[in-house]
């Protein structure tokens, strides 16, 4: 890690060459200017990390110099020791104004210098550390959200058409996009986490060394109510932390939902295909002004791993999954929020093994349908959606997927007013 650089602003030849020595031998890069008007020429040109700058020079003084550097926003973060031999409060003061962060009493004492130095370099470099990691962390966040919004809208739109094939490559895609932004993400708010401690447990230290800061630093810490800032800073990391991990589950459950099948059947575990498709029709499931959350109930059995091809059995659950939100959804028309509420919208799964068949029922408590359409659902291009809403093609294709693929079988029972029930059969 490079030196930290300090300029000095003084005009008095004993001062500048004791500062020199202490600071060059304490390891840090010193650059030396002899008026206010020469450092303001110059800072551009150093980029300090810190100025030492005294308040009595010829031309303008220290007061006025630190005034024109604050007002420059391509140094006003360049913290100000002041050099003085000017003891009185009212100096003190105006010097804090001016945009100082401390300041040293001639004559000057080496440990002091030092201690002063060393804080104030310290908290300058936290801060710009901070600053560096908010900054990627935010580009990040943006790029994360272009992704999961991108994902979403071509999401709706292929499941509306009921390209699965398409979806699968899609989100799996997204997935490993949303893994490298989310790391980073992920790492930099552990990292974070002590970071904020360390300033906070040095900012105490800090209120303990020094009980009576000045009148300005006291306003100042109750304008901006500094302790429930302290206490409340790591409830926000904490809860960021939370949605971090929610980013990774979807992740994970969008792998697991695109995975790319192979030529062979391989081992899967059906519960984790469900829970995947779930998830991935959240935004459909959440509550709307029209309508409270449709409640999704599982009700697992002890399945053991299914040898069946991942990928076309997640298309088949997206389907029927996907149906039963339309058909609870065209049930609610023309009921008002709170009769929905009274009877509330329910899509139950249940999962079993029978005769090393594994069965998966999904039912939803809908209209249901009558025996003429029950008749037609599986014939390709029949639907009951309306223009723009539905191929026809879903049940079909997910029908020749259990029936001629994997061998098992593909039910529906409904009933007029009892909703419907699709059973799926699988063997193991």
């Amino acid at each position: 890690m490079p030196a930290n650089t300090i300029l000095i602003v003084d005009d008095t030849p004993n001062n500048i060459k004791l500062l020199f020595d202490v600071l060059d031998s304490a390891g840090f890069d010193i650059s030396v200017v002899k008026s206010g008007e020469t450092a303001l020429e110059k800072l551009p040109y150093i980029n300090p990390d810190l100025i030492l700058l005294d308040i009595m020079m010829p031309g303008i003084d220290g007061f006025e110099t630190c005034r024109r550097i604050k007002s420059d926003i391509n140094m006003a973060d360049i913290p100000i020791i002041f050099m003085t031999a000017l003891t009185d409060t009212e100096n003190k003061v105006c010097g804090l104004k001016s945009g100082a962060v401390d300041y040293i009493t001639k004559p000057i004492q080496v440990e002091e210098v030092l201690a002063r130095v060393n804080i104030h370099l310290h908290l300058r470099n936290i801060q710009t550390k901070l600053q560096q990691e908010v900054q990627e962390r935010q580009q990040a966040e943006l790029k994360l959200q272009e992704n999961i919004t991108s994902m979403q809208q071509m999401q709706i739109q292929l499941i509306q058409n009921e390209k699965m094939s398409a979806l699968g490559n899609l989100v799996a895609g997204v997935a490993h996009e949303m893994n490298n932004p989310l790391g980073f993400i992920a790492a930099s708010l552990k990292q974070a986490k002590p970071n904020f401690t360390d300033i906070s447990d040095h900012l105490k230290l800090y209120q303990e060394t020094f009980p009576h800061p000045g009148k300005e630093i006291l306003e100042h810490a109750e304008e901006i109510d500094i302790k429930y800032s302290l206490e409340d800073f790591p409830k926000m990391l904490d809860a960021m932390v939370m949605a971090c991990d929610r980013l990774k589950n979807i992740s994970t459950s969008l792998r697991t939902f695109s995975r790319a099948d192979k030529d062979y059947k391989v081992p899967f575990n059906i519960h984790e295909g469900i829970d995947s498709t779930i998830l991935i029709l959240k935004h459909r499931l959440k509550a709307s002004e029209y309508r409270p959350a449709i409640e999704v109930i599982t009700e697992y059995g002890n399945l053991p791993q299914i040898n069946c091809f991942p990928g076309q059995l997640n298309q088949v659950f997206m389907n029927i999954l996907a149906n039963a939100i339309d058909a609870l959804d065209e049930a609610n028309t023309g009921k008002s929020y709170e009769e929905i509420k009274a009877n509330p919208n329910k899509i139950i799964i249940k999962t079993s093994m029978e005769n090393n068949h594994a069965k998966i029922s999904i039912r939803d408590n809908g209209k249901g349908m009558t025996a003429e359409i029950q008749q037609k659902i599986f014939d390709h291009l029949f639907t009951t959606k309306g223009v723009g809403k539905g191929t026809g093609l879903g049940l079909a294709i997910a029908r020749q997927i259990i029936e001629e693929t994997h061998a098992g079988k593909l039910s529906c029972v409904s009933e007029l007013g009892q909703g419907t029930e699709f059973i799926i059969d699988i063997p193991q």
